[in-house]
C-alpha cells in the first residue's frame, strides 16, 4: 500500500444498495492491475433508504447497512490492502437527512419530539425563535387546513408509541399530547406541519442548497464533530480509512476550524475539500488540508484545449435568440433564486441584519435589510467570503466584499445607504452582540448557495454558447481568450501551495464528463458539421415548438455525447429545461412544453439529424481522439493526485446525473486491460478510442505508482517552450515530460512543419509507446515525438 497520507492516484466509485462494498470487493484485483493506489468512496455512513448516493445521511453511529455495514467495509479495505491499495472516504459534515418516515433520522425524531430541549437538538441549525420554538415542515401537499379536512393525518402507532402519520411521513408526538382531537394536537407539537408552497413563511432550519429535506448540521459544535465523526475515525485509527474527501466545506460555520479539528484527531491525514474555485481565486491558506478536490483542474484544463472559435460560436448563440451577455444572464438567475428558491435563507439574514444594527447602534428596516442583502447576495462572485468571528478580515477578503458592495451600490443606487451598514456589519468579525456575529457566519453560508444554485444550476442551463465550458467550477467565457499560459500559472501554484491536491475530469456532480467536454471541444473546429446538425435540430424544433436556445443546447448535447439512448437523451433534456427555470421547473412543471422538448428529442435521434451527427462525428474523429487523450494526459500528470471517475479509463460519455451514475462493465475492463497488456504491440493493438484512453490510463496509473518521485510534492512543474501554438508541454521532475496537442483540427491542415519542443539534451522514451528519442541541443521535433499518437509522455534516460 502507498504511503497512508499520500495516494498516488484514487478511482472513484459510487456506491449505493446495488453496489455495495462486495461488490466494490470484486474489483479490487482489476483496479490494483489498472495502477491506483487508493479508492475514493461515496459516503459510507448509514443514508436514507433507498440513496443512490449517500449525502442523505440518518445516522452517524453505523456504517450502511445497505451497503453491507461495518463487516463488509472492513472487508473491503482487507482485500485493498492485500492489493496494496488503500482508502479514502467522502465525509458529509454539513448536513443529514430529514427522511421519511421521520424516525429513521433518530436525533431529528428526539428533537421533534421534545423539541429544543432535546439532548440532541442542539444538532440541528433551526432558528427556533422564528418558529416560536417549533421547527417547520413544509411537507404536506396542500394547507394544513386540506390535509386534515381529506383525513391525511391520521394516528398510529410505531415503537410502542402514539404517532402521527401523513402518507410515508412519521411524526412523534410531544409528551403528555391530547390525541382526542387532531386539529388541536397537531398545533401542540414542536414541528409545525405546512404546505409545500409555503416553505418561504415556514422553513426554519438552514438546509443544504434549497434542499428541504437535508439540515444543516452544527458541527462546529465540539460534542457535535466528535459524535458525527466517531465511527469514521476509529475506523481510521485501526487502518480501514486512510484519508477523507470533505464534502461541502462552505456550509459549515467554520471550514478552517473544522478541518484543523480533523487534521488534529487523525495526527494528520491525507485531506481534500470539496472547494470551487473560481478564476482567480485560491484556497485560503488557513485551510489544513492537502487542497480541493479538482474542479480547479478542470477549469485550468479545459481553459488550455478550448478551440479559437470564440467570434464564431458568439455569432451562432446570438443567432438563437439567447441573451447574447453571459454575465447579463448570471446576474439575472442570481436574482431568481434569491426572490424564489432561497427566501427563507434571506429572511433569516435579514432578520439578523435589523438585530445586529440595532446592537451596533446603526438604523437598518427589515425591508431594507432583506433588499440590501439580497443585492449584495446577487454580486457574489465566489462561494464564501472568507470572514471569521474573532479574526480580523485580511485584505484579500475585504476586497472581495468591498467588490460585491460596490457592484451591488452600482447596480442600485437607492439601496446604497443599507448596503453601506450591511456590509460594515459583515466585515466587523470582532462584534460581541449575538445578532452580529450569527449575520457574519450565516452570510459565508449562503454565498455557496447562490453560487450553485443561480450559476450551476440555472444559468448553466440557460447559457449555450459552447456548453463544453458551462462545468461546475469552469468558466463559460474562457472561449473569448483561448490561452494555454491559465494551465502553466494554475499548475505552478498548486505545485507550490497543494502537490498534494486532488485533479479531475468528471465527479459524481459533473454537467457533463469528461469525454463528453472532449468532443465539444473539438467539434467547432469543423464548423460545417456543428452547422449541419444545429440547423437540421432548429428545424425540426420548429415543427414541434421548441424555442431555438433549447433547440441548440439539444444539439450540442448530441454533437457531444452521441451516440445516445433515447431514455437517456429525454431525461437530460427534462432535467436541463426544469433547472433553467424558463419555461418550466421542478415545483411546478409545464407539462405541454415538456412533452414537445420530449418530441423533439426522441425525434432528433432519427434522420436527418442523425445523418448529420454521423457526418460530423466523422469529420471530427481525429479531433476527438486528440482532445480526449491530451485532457486525460494534462490531468494524471499535472501536479496533484489525480481521480479517475468511475468507469471513465475508458470513453463512456456520460451527462449530468443519474446519468453518470449508470452500472460500469468492469469485466469488459479488466478483459480488454489484460489483452492490452499481453499484445506485444503494446497500445497498437487498441482498437479504438476507448482502448487509447484505457490504455494511457494504465501506463501514466502505473508509472504514478512505481515511481511517485516524477510527480510528487518536489517534482515541480516547468513549462516547456515550442513555437507551434498546437503544443503544450511540461517538464516534472526534471525528467518526465508531458506534450499534448491543442487545437488538433487546425493541426490537420498545416502539420507541425519543423516545430520542435525545447526538451534537455539526452535518450527519452515514450512511456505510451515506447518509442525512443535521442534529443539534442536543437530540442525535439513535434512531427517525430507525437508521430503515433496525438499525446506524448517522455521519460528521459538516467545520466
Amino acid at each position: 500500500m502507498a504511503d497512508r497520507g499520500y495516494p498516488t492516484s484514487t478511482y472513484r466509485l459510487q456506491l449505493h444498495a446495488g453496489f455495495g462494498f462486495s461488490q466494490a470487493e470484486e474489483v479490487v484485483p482489476y483496479l490494483s492491475r489498472l495502477g491506483v493506489s487508493h479508492l475514493y468512496l461515496s459516503p459510507v455512513l448509514q443514508a436514507a433508504p433507498d440513496s443512490t448516493h449517500g449525502y442523505d445521511v440518518v445516522d452517524h453511529t453505523k456504517v450502511s447497512t445497505d451497503l453491507g455495514g461495518e463487516t463488509g467495509l472492513v472487508a473491503l479495505a482487507d482485500a485493498a490492502h492485500e492489493h496494496r491499495l488503500g482508502i479514502v472516504v467522502d465525509v458529509v459534515p454539513n448536513h443529514m437527512a430529514v427522511p421519511a418516515p421521520e424516525y429513521l433520522n433518530p436525533r431529528l425524531w428526539e428533537t421533534l419530539r421534545l423539541g429544543r430541549t432535546a439532548p440532541h437538538a442542539h444538532w440541528f441549525d433551526v432558528d427556533w425563535d422564528r418558529g416560536d420554538g417549533r421547527i417547520g415542515l413544509p411537507v404536506l401537499a396542500g394547507p394544513l387546513e386540506e390535509a386534515l379536512a381529506a383525513d391525511e393525518l391520521t394516528l398510529d402507532q410505531h415503537g410502542g408509541e402514539t404517532v402521527l402519520r401523513y402518507h410515508d411521513h412519521c411524526f412523534p408526538l410531544a409528551p403528555g399530547s391530547d390525541t382526542s382531537d387532531l386539529r388541536s394536537l397537531v398545533t401542540q407539537q414542536h414541528y409545525e406541519l405546512a404546505g409545500w408552497r409555503d416553505r418561504n413563511e415556514v422553513l426554519n432550519y438552514r438546509r443544504f442548497f434549497d434542499v428541504d429535506t437535508l439540515i444543516g448540521v452544527r458541527v462546529e459544535l465540539e460534542d457535535v464533530f466528535d459524535e458525527t465523526h466517531a465511527i469514521l475515525l476509529g475506523l481510521y485509527r485501526s487502518g480501514v480509512i486512510d484519508g477523507f474527501r470533505i464534502d461541502h466545506p462552505d456550509g459549515l460555520a467554520d471550514p478552517q476550524a473544522y478541518l484543523q479539528r480533523l487534521r488534529d484527531r487523525t495526527e494528520g491525514a491525507w485531506i481534500v475539500v470539496e472547494k470551487i474555485l473560481q478564476p482567480n481565486e485560491r484556497l485560503p491558506t488557513g485551510w489544513s488540508c492537502e487542497g480541493t478536490t479538482g474542479y480547479d483542474a478542470i477549469r485550468a484544463i479545459q481553459g488550455a484545449l478550448v478551440p479559437a472559435v470564440g467570434p464564431d460560436l458568439d455569432k451562432r448563440w446570438r443567432a438563437t435568440g439567447g441573451e447574447p451577455s453571459y454575465q447579463r444572464t448570471e446576474l439575472g438567475c442570481k436574482r431568481l433564486v434569491l426572490a424564489g428558491l432561497l427566501q427563507p435563507e434571506v429572511r433569516r439574514l435579514a432578520s439578523a441584519a435589523v438585530a445586529a444594527a440595532s446592537a451596533a447602534g446603526e438604523s437598518l428596516s427589515l425591508t431594507a435589510a432583506q433588499a440590501a442583502l439580497t443585492e449584495l447576495l446577487a454580486h457574489v462572485d465566489v462561494y464564501r467570503a472568507y470572514v471569521r468571528l474573532g479574526v480580523p478580515a485580511d485584505s484579500e477578503a475585504l476586497a472581495r466584499l468591498d467588490g460585491m458592495h460596490e457592484r451591488a451600490v452600482e447596480s442600485r443606487s437607492d439601496l446604497a445607504e443599507p448596503l453601506d451598514v450591511v456590509v460594515r456589519l459583515l466585515a466587523d468579525t470582532s462584534t460581541a452582540s449575538s445578532p452580529g456575529q450569527d449575520l457574519v457566519v450565516r452570510f459565508q453560508q449562503v454565498c455557496g448557495p447562490v453560487m450553485a444554485k443561480g450559476v450551476e444550476d440555472t444559468a448553466f442551463y440557460r447559457w449555450h454558447r459552447l456548453v463544453g465550458l458551462n462545468e461546475v467550477g469552469g468558466d463559460p467565457l474562457a472561449l473569448d481568450a483561448p490561452d494555454p499560459g491559465s494551465l502553466h500559472t494554475w499548475a505552478r501554484l498548486q505545485a507550490s501551495h497543494h502537490p498534494l491536491g486532488m485533479t479531475t475530469l468528471s465527479t459524481h456532480d459533473t454537467k457533463r464528463d469528461e469525454d463528453v467536454r472532449a468532443a465539444l471541444l473539438a467539434a467547432p473546429e469543423r464548423l460545417d458539421g456543428w452547422d449541419a446538425v444545429a440547423t437540421a435540430v432548429k428545424l425540426l424544433a420548429a415543427t414541434c415548438d421548441v424555442d431555438a436556445p433549447t433547440a441548440y443546447l439539444l444539439a450540442q448535447t448530441l454533437l457531444g455525447a452521441w451516440p445516445l439512448e433515447p431514455d437517456r437523451l429525454e431525461e437530460f433534456m427534462i432535467k436541463a429545461v426544469r433547472e433553467s427555470k424558463q419555461h418550466t421547473t421542478w415545483s411546478e412543471p409545464n407539462e405541454g412544453y415538456e412533452s414537445r422538448v420530449s418530441d423533439l428529442a426522441l425525434e432528433s435521434l432519427t434522420a436527418p439529424v442523425a445523418r448529420a451527427l454521423i457526418a460530423a462525428q466523422d469529420s471530427t474523429e481525429l479531433g476527438v481522439a486528440a482532445t480526449t487523450l491530451s485532457s486525460k494526459l494534462l490531468q494524471l500528470t499535472v501536479p496533484g493526485i489525480p481521480d479517475v471517475y468511475q468507469g471513465e479509463e475508458m470513453v463512456s460519455p456520460a451527462l449530468v446525473d443519474p446519468d453518470n451514475r449508470r452500472p460500469v462493465d468492469y469485466r469488459l475492463r479488466e478483459t480488454l486491460l489484460r489483452r492490452l497488456d499481453d499484445s506485444a504491440i503494446g497500445v497498437r493493438a487498441a482498437e479504438d478510442l476507448s482502448e487509447q484512453k484505457l490504455w494511457l490510463v494504465s501506463r501514466v496509473l502505473r508509472l504514478r505508482r512505481d515511481q511517485p518521485d516524477l510527480f510528487g510534492a518536489s517534482a515541480g512543474y516547468e513549462p516547456l517552450d515550442c513555437p507551434s501554438p498546437h503544443l503544450l508541454g511540461f517538464l516534472r521532475g526534471g525528467r518526465l515530460a508531458t506534450l499534448v496537442t491543442r487545437w488538433p483540427g487546425r493541426l490537420a491542415e498545416t502539420g507541425w512543419g519543423d516545430a520542435a519542443v525545447a526538451l534537455p539534451p539526452g535518450q527519452w522514451s515514450d512511456v505510451l509507446t515506447a518509442a525512443t528519442h535521442e534529443i539534442g541541443p536543437d530540442g525535439g521535433r513535434c512531427a517525430d515525438l507525437l508521430s503515433r499518437l496525438p499525446v506524448a509522455l517522455l521519460l528521459r534516460d538516467a545520466m
